[in-house]
């Protein structure tokens, strides 16, 4: 009798539950799954829509054996938005958002669409690019790996365009105005006579609206939410492309002690995660957009011409990358292009090939 309560408290503080009609015990796995963003964000409603509930559907259909017990941390609860990276890496949480965009000194291959404007819109493509390329281009998976994590599902945005008090008819249009473009995207801008301001999409309404700025570089699923459209009523497509923001990922030691079942459910999830976050943040832009003209925004292109002046205008602005990250800059640069090819994507300007 002694060892059967042994027994039995063993199993307890394991936190396993008897299944009915089963001989065999469920083991239950806890899992802290988190975000620095709420999850009516584009990049945190795929984690909690799609892949807790595929995680759990994999599981159960795989014979029941593990049910994951989720502990949630969406919103910021645990850590903002600087710490994505190290909020994963260091356990906070064991699967979370990590948005690499804000990483360009700790992870800067996985910035390479931001050094290469003008390559492609098309956002759901580009996030099967890169669920390709962090799985099988060894530098990307190395540097996932060296900051003790394992990338589960591609994040993006979709294509960035300008948000201004007036319309860009021509690059003569930018001349003297200052642009919201944070980071990175602040190179898109040299040689256009504008000049970039940084800032987010939590400060372009205000900077906007009180002449600190005369317009933005973003995209629609994110100025919509942010009613920035409400004082730039004007957006001209520039189609300087979709970029790859980062990737849902699991604490690389958490991942390892998991049992094979929950990391094969993981890694399957990701995928299908994948794939509904692509279609939400089609969704979701195309969403803004409506409501965004039913609120007046005007909308223009910008004539091919002036366009072919403003890619080919641009200086060498990947080369600083590759000088800073070396071959295995390389590596990823041709990795990306060759992907873009293959899916008969004509990039504007052909980044990889000037910086063999």
């Amino acid at each position: 009798m002694k060892l059967k309560r042994i027994a039995f408290a063993t199993l307890v503080a394991m936190g396993a539950t008897l299944t009915v009609g089963s001989a065999m015990a469920q083991q239950r796995v806890t899992v802290n799954i988190g975000s620095s963003h709420p999850t009516t964000n584009i990049w945190a409603f795929a984690m909690k829509e799609v892949f807790q509930p595929e995680v759990d559907r994999l599981l159960k259909e795989g014979g029941a054996k593990y049910e994951v017990r989720w502990r949630e941390n969406y919103g910021g609860t645990l850590y903002k938005f600087t710490d994505t990276r190290a909020a994963v890496r260091d356990g906070i949480v064991d699967v979370g958002m990590v948005g690499t965009v804000w990483e360009n000194s700790a992870m800067p291959l996985q910035n390479v669409t931001y050094f290469t404007p003008f390559a492609t819109t098309n956002h759901e493509q580009l996030i099967e690019i890169f669920d390709k390329l962090n799985a099988t281009v060894p530098a990307l998976r190395d540097s996932w790996a060296a900051q003790n994590m394992v990338p589960l599902s591609s994040l993006i945005t979709d294509s960035y365009d300008i948000y201004a008090t007036f319309p860009v008819k021509d690059m003569a249009s930018l001349k003297n105005k200052r642009i919201n473009a944070p980071g990175t995207s602040a190179n898109w801008l040299r040689e256009t006579g504008a000049t970039p301001v940084d800032g987010a999409l939590t400060t372009y309404y205000t900077n906007i609206q009180t002449g600190v700025t005369d317009g933005a570089l973003s995209f629609a699923s994110g100025i919509g939410p942010a009613r920035v459209y409400e004082v730039a009523k004007n957006l001209t497509r520039i189609d300087i492309g979709a970029m790859y923001f980062g990737s849902v990922a699991v604490n690389k030691k958490v991942f390892d002690g998991l049992p094979k079942e929950v990391q094969d459910a993981m890694l399957k999830a990701g995928k299908a995660t994948s794939v509904a976050h692509g279609k939400h943040v089609t969704k979701t832009a195309n969403a803004a957009l409506d409501t965004m003209k039913a609120a007046g925004l005007q909308i223009t292109d910008l004539p091919q011409a002036e366009k072919t002046k403003w890619v080919n205008g641009l200086p060498n602005i990947v080369a600083p990358w590759l000088q800073g990250t070396g071959d295995a800059g390389k590596q990823v640069l041709k990795a990306y292009f060759d992907e873009l090819r293959a899916r008969g994507v004509k990039p504007l300007r052909d980044w990889d090939l000037q910086n063999r």
